[in-house]
């Protein structure tokens, strides 16, 4: 018998921004086993660190408004501001826990150490004074402030100094307050030579060279009171595409003003007076619940510095070269194999080269026509966009659709925008009011008197360095209804026609939402029945409210769902009642999962779908995503073992949501032999060992 839906506002929904930080909570959890290399578990804090940085500029800006105005704006409110920040300020203080208390003894343990100007010996003391006079103090600019002399513009996220001085000016005035801003320029850590170190690695930051040599700067006056302080800024592109003519020159503009956008927090030194922490809240317009008063360096994600001084591979993860695609073969064309069977790249336990090869050898094919493709993340240094301009140097038709909002990747793909209209290609970006997401690529090839298509599918991006570490698949293909599709979704991006028809594949805004509550629904019904209905989804987020009652629902029903979902999850999990049938599992490993796998199986019958969109209403309303099938069933069966079963296994690096909506570390039965998804993959690419298989 069908269970009762229950009433929507009886569910426990998990607020999104709490989810986004509960992901840190668990990825800082690496920086904290001591089984992990040292310079991996600074690696992990600097990450963390990173990621709190885009939450604050991205996320944290309508909770301040709700606060500063005191009242309810869009699901944001006094009482979310304090909720956010009280729940940052304790993930803050276990960062600098963490860094203080495990890792710096850890490395003082081998002989690596940032020595404070206290620790400094008095030969140390000498070569860090005449490297400051030499390098620092000419490139700083010591502002005092009087009505003449106005508070500074601080760009976001930089490193500044305020100051408090005694006495008066040359001048009889007694300004009391100074800014020193530290251009980014300086390297936030500098190596003490050798001869000054013994046998140690040792060093100097920065910030301390600075400190330690203020009053240098204010001759005739004492410094009373100091701190470093650090501004974090709103960085959203707020550009309105309905009303601009040109998108890239008004991006281009609003990028100029993005380091000057609304304050949204503060981070102080720890012993950072009142007087000098109230000052700055004032100035930038804060509430107290934005100071964040540290217990070190105010940016540790610059600390990243050190795993490049370093020179220790013991204390880094062993190196992984990934293996060559297994299903490609060596020195044989790769429009050949197509034409046999679809080719499927799981990165980065195999090489993004794979890609790189496909788009060569069409690049050096006589007979390929034309190549288009779409730009998300490439970065700046990009071999991909280099065969792109070598394509156009030999004649062909290239056609690359640039999305310029890709949010802080936009100056790059703005430059290659350029680049590639500057010698001829076609650019173009996109829909007005969405972002292109969807990552393909499609080769025309003449073959004899027929011109056929060749294309190249992602759930990632085409970025050579971070296809080294995210995870993603990339499937390959000469399946004429997927390639035809692809054809037609192209023309729907350059000529912003009403999409046609698509045979297989599934396009947002358009069909995307609808098809996957086709899906959810069918599963919760084929379970109602007695047919068994199951769903297995592996995705970045899920926050899409639509979504989550459907699988809601499904569950309800009696469909076994597992949801894999490796950050933000507003869906609760093992609620009795509720959501009995549903699990959320989160892993987080050496690499950053990256994965879109949708899975259903009712009745018996299966359907797989990869996809570039995570279940986010940014997603399926808001951007052009694809999902597809994979219709092969050994294909199939291989994303099945290797990213549903693998990590609904894993008993190393799995995190599962618990009722309450926490999260708690999954740990291998006493004296079991554990299982980590990433680690069994890479040995399994590096040794083409042999498989395990089964149902999901």
């Amino acid at each position: 018998m069908q269970k009762p839906v229950c009433e929507p506002k009886r569910v426990p929904w998990i607020d999104r921004d709490q989810s986004i930080l509960a992901f840190n909570e668990r990825v800082l959890d690496w920086a904290a086993r001591a089984e992990v290399p040292l310079l991996e578990r600074l690696r992990y804090l600097c990450i963390v660190s990173s990621n709190l940085d885009e939450f604050f500029e991205v996320r944290a800006e309508p909770h301040l408004m709700a606060a500063r105005a005191r009242d309810h704006r869009g699901g944001c409110s006094v009482e979310s501001f304090e909720a956010l920040s009280g729940i940052a300020q304790t993930l803050v203080a276990r960062q600098y826990a963490i860094y203080n208390d495990a890792l710096t003894p850890a490395f003082a343990r081998v002989g690596i150490r940032v020595l404070s100007h206290a620790e400094r010996n008095a030969s140390q003391r000498l070569w860090v004074k005449q490297f400051f006079a030499r390098e620092v103090r000419p490139l700083l600019l010591p502002v005092a402030l009087d009505p003449a002399h106005p508070f500074p513009q601080v760009a976001n996220k930089s490193l500044n100094f305020i100051v408090r001085l005694s006495g008066a000016d040359a001048f009889g005035r007694h300004n009391e307050i100074a800014i020193v801003k530290v251009p980014r320029v300086l390297p936030r850590l500098i190596r003490l030579p050798r001869h000054r170190a013994a046998a140690d690695m040792l060093f100097v930051a920065l910030s301390s060279v600075i400190r330690a040599h203020l009053s240098d700067m204010f001759p005739g006056r004492d410094v009373v009171q100091f701190s470093q302080f650090r501004l974090t800024r709103h960085t959203e592109l707020a550009v309105d595409e309905g009303d601009v003519k040109d998108l890239r020159s008004a991006l281009r503009q609003g990028l100029q003003h993005r380091p000057y956008g609304q304050a949204v927090r503060l981070e102080v030194s720890s012993g950072c007076t009142d007087h000098l922490t109230d000052f700055l809240l004032k100035q930038f317009d804060l509430p107290a619940g934005a100071l964040y008063r540290v217990h070190g360096p105010v940016n540790l994600a610059r600390l990243a510095q050190l795993i490049d001084l370093v020179d220790a591979p013991a204390l880094c993860f062993p190196v992984y070269e990934p293996a060559r695609p297994s299903q490609l073969v060596a020195g044989v064309s790769i429009f050949e194999q197509l034409r046999r069977s679809d080719i499927l790249i799981h990165q980065p336990f195999e090489s993004f080269d794979g890609v790189l090869d496909f788009l060569r050898e069409a690049v050096h094919d006589p007979d390929v026509l034309a190549i288009r493709q779409t730009i998300y993340r490439t970065g700046a240094d990009s071999a991909l966009m280099d065969l792109l301009r070598e394509a156009v140097r030999r004649g062909k038709e290239v056609m690359v659709v640039v999305e310029l909002k890709a949010r802080f990747d936009e100056e790059a793909n703005i430059n290659w925008a350029e680049l590639l209209e500057s010698i001829g290609a076609q650019v173009v970006y996109g829909v007005v009011g969405l972002k292109t997401h969807a990552k393909m690529m499609l080769i025309t090839r003449r073959e004899g008197r027929t011109l056929r298509l060749y294309g190249h599918l992602s759930t990632g991006n085409y970025n050579v360095r971070t296809a080294r570490l995210y995870t993603d698949w990339s499937h390959l293909t000469a399946d004429r209804a997927l390639t035809a599709d692809m054809a037609s979704v192209f023309v729907h991006l350059a000529g912003q026609s009403r999409p046609a028809r698509l045979r297989n594949m599934w396009m947002a805004p358009f069909q995307l939402q609808r098809q996957l509550l086709q899906k959810i629904e069918a599963a919760g019904d084929a379970a109602a029945r007695g047919e068994g209905g199951r769903i297995v989804a592996k995705m970045n987020a899920l926050t899409d409210d639509t979504l989550a009652r459907a699988l809601l629902r499904a569950g309800q029903k009696g469909a076994r769902i597992d949801l894999i979902v490796r950050g933000a999850c507003v869906l609760p999990a093992q609620v009795r009642g509720i959501s009995d049938n549903i699990r959320v599992r989160s892993v987080i490993g050496r690499f950053l999962e990256h994965t879109r796998v949708f899975y259903f199986r009712c009745a018996g019958v299966e359907a797989l779908y990869l996809s570039s969109a995570d279940w986010m209403s940014r997603n399926m309303i808001g951007r052009i995503e694809l999902a597809w099938p994979v219709t092969d069933p050994v294909q199939r069966q291989r994303i099945v073992d290797e990213d549903l079963v693998a990590y609904l296994h894993d008993g190393v690096d799995a995190w599962d949501m618990q009722s309450d909506g926490t999260y708690l570390r999954v740990h291998s039965g006493d004296g079991a032999q554990q299982y980590g998804a990433q680690a069994a993959l890479m040995r399994r690419h590096t040794r083409r060992s042999n498989k395990p298989t089964g149902k999901p």
